[in-house]
């Protein structure tokens, strides 16, 4: 693989991985704007957002087995085309419930480019590069919040938040002419791969069996419940309690960003001397203390704006570190089922993201609390699934490394 096609590679994989944040970040800035519109309340229009994560995390089970079928790319063009009429529907939603609804196709959707992403990253490079070219995507994946939120606090402002959605139909059309011309059909088809239910249950069971993938999996999904919380939450901290503008809010959120791009890249350096194990482990503890710092500091209202963004800031640092990491240690046991561990790890993230974000809805209070209790919960419940996963991998001796000679030898 030529220099020119390394790159290549990954922006369009980039763009894959970043449709799914564009969608989510995009329409936060316009959720006082959709509940004055739309006759409801913020804490109802943040179920929007629930049922897009709900709709990712079903939709990646759909898609990992037809990818594992028809090749990657036949499935994934059907999702983009869908996402393109989803997203025009969404502009023209009368009710909360319709949107809500339509959150929840564009999102099903959505997610095949997710999946292809992940995947294809599995089928295209070296298991022992897997660890940085996620870290790469996570570049591409972290830009993304600092452009969307700002983009569409202006696109609000000054058009709408119905010409959100239509920018993201432009968007997926742009993004299915970049695959259709720039990249390669990484897996073959395989007409052998049944997708009669049980057959698929069968393949996902033989995956949720691997101590390492359970590990890992569960544990980052946890831990990325705490991002979504943050994303969930983010609206109603900073433009209701702090009375900041859409536009304002758009660059707090894109700010913020910085810090999960900044460590996702370190990641990649610290990679050439420590293990993705020793990092992830080190992460979380992080994680968990700063977590714990600011639903502290909000419960007894030590904390204010730059206090509570210098918090989310380092939290998400600490992201930038887990996710990566623990996608690469989640997929390392898989060849032939790239395709149904990356649907399964996906739609784990999402599943337990949507939950998080549902629990914060239904203790919404107009404070800032519930949602640093979530995320201070994740980290703790993501640390302790780590440790006690560690023990169960290390008891048997399935250790698949992913960043050395001897990747994916078992030890």
């Amino acid at each position: 693989m030529t220099r020119k096609e390394y790159v290549s590679l990954i922006l369009i994989l980039g763009t894959l991985t970043a449709l799914g944040p564009f969608s989510i970040d995009m329409y936060l800035p316009g959720f006082p704007a959709i509940a004055k519109d739309l006759r409801t309340t913020v804490a109802e229009v943040s179920l929007s957002l629930s049922s897009f994560f709900i709709g990712i995390s079903a939709g990646q089970l759909l898609y990992g087995p037809l990818m594992d079928r028809f090749g990657r790319k036949r499935p994934l063009y059907i999702g983009l085309a869908g996402y393109m009429v989803a997203s025009v529907a969404c502009a023209f939603a009368t009710s909360i419930e319709a949107l809500i609804v339509l959150r929840f196709i564009q999102a099903v959707c959505s997610c095949a480019a997710a999946v292809a992403s992940v995947a294809m990253v599995r089928d295209l490079f070296p298991i022992e590069d897997n660890a940085k070219v996620f870290s790469l995507l996570m570049l591409v994946v972290g830009v993304s919040p600092m452009i969307a939120p700002t983009v569409g606090g202006y696109v609000t402002a000054g058009f709408g938040w119905e010409a959100v959605f239509l920018i993201l139909a432009g968007m997926a059309a742009v993004i299915l002419v970049a695959v259709y011309f720039g990249l390669p059909e990484s897996s073959k088809p395989d007409p052998s791969y049944s997708l009669k239910p049980r057959p698929i249950l069968s393949k996902f069971l033989m995956v949720i069996k691997e101590p390492q993938f359970y590990t890992y999996a569960l544990s980052g999904a946890v831990s990325f419940a705490g991002l979504l919380a943050y994303v969930s939450g983010s609206p109603l901290l900073f433009m209701e309690i702090f009375q900041v503008n859409e536009k304002e809010y758009g660059w707090i959120f894109a700010f913020l960003s910085i810090g999960l791009i900044s460590a996702s890249q370190v990641n990649s350096i610290m990679l050439r001397r420590y293990r993705s194990e020793q990092i992830i482990i080190t992460a979380l503890v992080c994680q968990l203390f700063i977590g714990s710092v600011l639903l502290v500091g909000t419960m007894f209202g030590w904390l204010g704006l730059f206090s509570t963004i210098a918090c989310i800031f380092l939290f998400l640092c600490c992201l930038g570190f887990t996710f990566p990491n623990a996608s690469a240690l989640s997929l390392a046991p898989f060849t032939k089922n790239a395709g149904s561990a990356s649907a399964l790890m996906g739609a784990t993230q999402m599943g337990v993201g949507a939950l998080a974000t549902v629990i914060l809805s239904i203790f919404s209070n107009h404070s800032a609390v519930p949602m640093a209790g979530v995320m201070a919960a994740s980290a703790l419940i993501s640390l302790l699934i780590l440790l006690l996963g560690q023990k169960i991998i290390k008891a048997r001796g399935l250790q698949y490394e992913v960043n050395n000679s001897a990747a994916g030898a078992i030890h």
